[in-house]
C-alpha cells in the first residue's frame, strides 16, 4: 500500500483537459506514509484520520493548515525514518498548500 501526494493550484478536475496545473508530486515516501497513518493515526485527528488509502483525499487550504498541527503530533509518533521523512514531506507539502491561497493537496491511495 502507498499513498502519494500532488499539489494543485486549484481543486482537481478528476483528468478533464484544462483543469488546475500540478505543482509538486511526491511519490517516494508513499509507502512510508500509509504506514504511519495505520499505525499512528488517532481517531481525534479529524482531517489525517480520513485519509482513504485506497483512494483519493482531497484537502483544500484551510484543511491542510488545521492537519499540519495534526502531522506534526504524527511526527512525534513515528517510529521509523521511513514514516519520519514521510511525514515530514506531508507536512511540507500541507504547509506550501495552506499558504498558497485556491491550492488543494490531493493524497493518491492505491
Amino acid at each position: 500500500m502507498s499513498i502519494e501526494v500532488a499539489l494543485y493550484d486549484g481543486r482537481p478536475q478528476g483528468g478533464r483537459r484544462g483543469g488546475p496545473a500540478m505543482l509538486h508530486l511526491s511519490t517516494c515516501h508513499g509507502g512510508g506514509l500509509a504506514e504511519a497513518l495505520a499505525e499512528h493515526a488517532r481517531p481525534s485527528d479529524h482531517r489525517l484520520g480520513r485519509i482513504d488509502p485506497y483512494g483519493d483525499t482531497l484537502f483544500n487550504e484551510q484543511d491542510a493548515g488545521a492537519a499540519f498541527e495534526e502531522a506534526t503530533a504524527l511526527l512525534a509518533r513515528c517510529t521509523s525514518e521511513a514514516q519520519r521523512a514521510a511525514v515530514r514531506d506531508l507536512r511540507n507539502l500541507l504547509a506550501h498548500c495552506a499558504a498558497t491561497p485556491g491550492s488543494w493537496l490531493c493524497l493518491l491511495g492505491d
